[in-house]
């Protein structure tokens, strides 16, 4: 079945933000029943499948698939900080950085100081690496801890076993 305008809009709208209610006003649905219109518009088969294909059609045109999100992961893993340092641990000038530093930051904060040490405090704020090598293992589906709890799980059962045909000895 097609779509109604609105709904087309709201397939793209959902698109800006992932917002389902504010994509519903943007649609141009009401303000007081926008979070109930864009529950049931969610609901329906036809609006999942085109929201679908315009992120299919915006993953092509951007050239975003699982493989570019896998290689930014890994860049971001490798990051290493002497790739922005002088010899003498100054940091470089931002023109010499590599790419990867250059786009990943989360921040540089500058403050400078007064006095007898006057200089400049630059404060460096990397990506969060353990959550970068958690979506890393999540990609590859790392299930380390989940057994590791359940080998846990496994010695205990197997120890209360033998305990048991132990004492019935």
């Amino acid at each position: 079945m097609a779509l109604t305008d609105k709904q087309e809009m709201f397939c793209r709208e959902y698109l800006v933000d992932l917002n389902a209610t504010q994509a519903a006003i943007r649609a141009g649905y009401s303000d007081k029943t926008a979070n109930r219109i864009a529950a049931q518009l969610l609901s329906k088969l036809d609006i999942g499948k085109r929201i679908q294909e315009l992120k299919s059609e915006r993953g092509e045109r951007l050239a975003i698939d699982a493989d570019y999100v896998l290689q930014r992961l890994v860049e971001i893993d490798q990051m290493d900080v002497a790739d922005i340092l002088l010899s003498n641990g100054e940091i470089k000038p931002i023109k010499d950085w590599p790419k990867v530093w250059r786009i990943t930051l989360s921040g540089i904060d500058v403050t400078e100081i007064a006095g007898d040490a006057a200089g400049l405090l630059k404060k460096i704020k990397w990506p969060d690496k353990v959550k970068n090598l958690e979506l890393l293992g999540k990609h590859i589906s790392v299930q380390a801890f989940r057994e590791q709890v359940k080998n846990e799980h496994d010695v205990v059962g197997t120890l209360s076993d033998l305990m048991d045909e132990l004492s019935s000895k």
